[in-house]
This record gives C-alpha cells, structure tokens and sequence, in this order.
C-alpha cells in the first residue's frame, strides 16, 4: 500500500528528529508499543467512529498504552488523532525503525529456520550474514519446520533462501522446464 507509507513518511521523520534528541533505544520501544496498541481491532474501530472526541480517543489510547507518555509522545499522539492518521501508527513505526537501523548503520534481519536455533547458532548464523551484508544486523529468529532444512534470511528487499525447500522448488522448476 504505497498510499499509506506516503502518508506515514512525514510522521516518521518527524518523530524520528524529535527521538535523535533524546533516546533513540526508548522511543524505539515506545514506537513499538503505540503501534500494537493502534493495531489493536478495537482501537481501530473507535478511531474510525465519528462520536468519539480527537480529545477523548487521545485519552482512551494513552491509557491503553503501558508506558507513560512524555510530552513529546502525548503531542505525537494528538496530532495523529487530530489528522485522522492514528491507524497508521504501524506503519509508521516501521518507517521509524527503517531511519533508525540506517543511521545506525544496521538492519533487521528476520531468520526462519526449519528447526530451534541455540543462541550459539543464532550468533554463527548472524556473524557470518553481517559479513555478507555489510552492515550490524537486528536478528530475530522464527521456526517454520515447513522449510525441511537449513535456514531463509529477509534483510530488508533482500532474500537469502538456503532451505531445503527452496532448493527442491528449484529442481520442480528446472525439470519441469
């Protein structure tokens, strides 16, 4: 949906400026947060209802989210209710974490093994992908036991398929050709 990142963007880097200043790691956090609570059905549906006050649904979602927001946050907040944009608080964070990891020099690396990794094998895994990518990676480790073997790497855009699947989805390929 290219229409909601265009319109998450600015909110984004906005947000982003206003967290360089302080802590970026507890914003992150906080970012995290406020998008699960803006993600949540219900929080959705009272943002969309019309008889809820911006004031009121600015109330009920900062009572929803567990950490106390600071002024900054409690400002974000208002501003998104304000312009009808507190749905898009998921994509924003995302957007957020996008600026975060690139002035970081990082990215987030999502590892869908085939079987449990140990924190010894997640650390191999992650080393050797920080070499072929060039950059500090963010892991984060899912199991889907429908890979047969070995492991799928998502860094970005970029795709790093060494799954037994993948490989006998290439062979049905090449013999079907």
């Amino acid at each position: 949906m290219a229409e909601l990142a265009t319109i998450a963007r600015p909110y984004a880097e906005a947000l982003f400026r206003v967290a360089k200043a302080g802590s970026l790691a507890a914003w992150s956090d906080l970012v995290d947060e406020m998008a699960q609570v803006a993600a949540h059905p219900e929080v959705q549906a009272l943002a969309q209802n019309p008889s809820v006050s911006h004031d009121k649904l600015a109330e009920v979602f900062a009572a929803a989210v567990k950490t106390p927001l600071s002024i900054e946050a409690t400002n974000f907040v208002k501003t998104l209710v304000d312009n009808g944009r507190l749905v898009l608080l998921p994509e924003i964070a995302q957007q957020f974490h996008v600026l975060k990891n690139t002035s970081e020099g990082s990215a987030d690396a999502n590892i869908v093994s085939a079987f449990e990794l140990s924190d010894a094998q997640v650390k191999d895994v992650v080393s050797a992908l920080e070499k072929k990518f060039g950059r500090k990676l963010n892991p984060s480790v899912t199991v889907d036991s429908s890979l047969i073997g070995g492991v799928r790497v998502v860094v970005g855009d970029e795709v790093f398929d060494t799954s037994v699947r993948a490989k006998l989805q290439q062979l049905q390929a090449a013999l079907a050709a």
